[in-house]
């Protein structure tokens, strides 16, 4: 059931954190457009991923094996021809020999059969839902990761322009006699430098939108583009709301309580051992020349050493019963320690998403403007606009690093907390 709840609030993952803020879809909605938006890549991931597939097969086999559990055993019938001389010659038979035979297992045992295999089908169960929201998590990274690539680019187009404009400005107080012929050199390599990084900024784009591909199941090379954009999203819930419904609905924690629920149903069977299963079969043997008699069998088994089976299955259903306590402890805690964590990551990000956004970026806005018109009044040297504008493109680059990382931190919270969380996002910055 949780994983159907997993796949049910996948659309919710990606409208509710940061840029979770949906697109107008194209009319088609079943058609897979050029650009498209962060909640229709979760949801063409969690459709297509093939390694959710697997799991998906896994499921179903051990669906089949609760089938097998249960399953009642099939009667027995025979045929025995006797007294012929000859293998090839059944007509010269003396007598004629029908039998039909049953096992009818104890009642209790068929039940405790099927919650033991169900133990077994709930884990797998769960193990879907973790990797349904591990897949959402590096979809949602992936998706993130275009988008800086994107962003970069941006910024790199934006400095190749102010390059070419400083180059213009150079040239001119060249011309004029108010600058050497090393501030032009200077502009021109700045000029250069910033072609090359947008050269250099495609092969991050088509890695980025491979990785994106391969998690959503399609050609590597396919055409994708996001539709969505990059903003900061807002401080997640309390944590100890986060941590309650993390160690009660994170899926290694349901898995684990499938698993301990059929190991005690596997102890109580083990247990059971001195509850026989019955055999009945019921026979007509006919001599030729004489009338047909029938006979009726009943057998069951009988434990003859108990002590083999106290201390052989039983015994290892206990232990098996112990081993997945003591684990479901462990695992408590790891999901405590990585829900705290993540809820750091997350925090800590956003702080200095909103440190960039609302301190550093205007700075360095400000500091090219201002270097920027001294050098055009002949204040400032072309090393300190070369500079200023580097200083820019690094602030730029944070910032759009620190944007990813935010959104990322996130969506690992989600993960960690075992659900979306209901909050909503800041508008786009860009």
């Amino acid at each position: 059931m949780h994983a159907r709840w997993i796949v049910a609030s996948a659309l919710v993952v990606a409208a509710l954190c940061d840029n979770r803020v949906a697109v107008a879809q194209s009319p088609d909605s079943s058609a897979i457009g050029p650009r498209i938006s962060r909640r229709e890549a979760i949801s063409l991931a969690l459709a297509h991923n093939p390694t959710l597939e697997v799991a998906r097969q896994q499921v179903e086999q051990a669906r089949a094996r609760v089938r097998q559990a249960v399953a009642l055993p099939e009667p027995s019938f025979g045929v025995s021809v006797l007294g012929q001389p000859s293998v090839l010659r059944p007509h010269t038979a003396t007598e004629t020999d029908l039998s039909a035979g049953v096992t009818i297992p104890f009642p209790q045992k068929i039940r405790l059969q099927g919650l033991a295999a169900r133990g077994d089908l709930g884990a797998l169960d769960q193990s879907l839902a973790l990797q349904q929201q591990q897949i959402i998590m590096q979809t949602n990274q992936a998706y993130d990761s275009l988008l800086v690539a994107e962003w970069h680019r941006r910024d790199l187009l934006e400095a190749s322009q102010l390059s070419a404009d400083f180059l213009r400005k150079t040239q001119a107080r060249f011309d004029a006699g108010t600058a050497a012929k090393l501030d032009v050199i200077k502009a021109q390599v700045s000029v250069a430098q910033a072609e090359n990084d947008l050269i250099g900024n495609e092969r991050g784009i088509a890695a980025a939108r491979a990785a994106l591909n391969r998690l959503l199941g399609r050609v590597l090379g396919a055409t994708i583009e996001p539709a969505d954009s990059l903003s900061i999203p807002v401080m997640p819930p309390d944590f100890a709301q986060l941590e309650e419904r993390a160690l009660r609905i994170r899926p290694e924690i349901q898995a684990l309580e499938r698993q301990r629920a059929g190991a005690r149903a596997a102890a109580s069977l083990a247990q059971q051992f001195f509850l026989p299963d019955i055999s009945i079969s019921v026979s007509r043997n006919n001599i030729y020349g004489s009338p047909a008699v029938y006979s009726t069998g009943i057998g069951f088994g009988f434990p003859l050493f108990p002590w083999q089976n106290q201390r052989g299955q039983v015994a290892e259903a206990r232990h098996h019963e112990a081993e997945l306590a003591a684990q479901s402890r462990d695992v408590r805690a790891q999901v405590g320690q990585d829900l705290r964590n993540a809820y750091s990551a997350a925090t800590t990000a956003l702080r200095q998403a909103v440190f960039l956004r609302d301190e550093l970026l205007p700075a360095a806005r400000a500091a090219h403007r201002a270097t920027l018109a001294s050098y055009t009044l002949g204040g400032t040297s072309a090393l300190e606009v070369l500079d200023a504008q580097r200083t820019l493109l690094d602030a730029q680059t944070q910032y759009a690093a620190a944007l990813a990382a935010a959104n990322d931190a996130m969506a690992d919270l989600e993960r960690a907390s075992g659900a979306p969380l209901l909050t909503a996002a800041t508008g786009p910055d860009r």
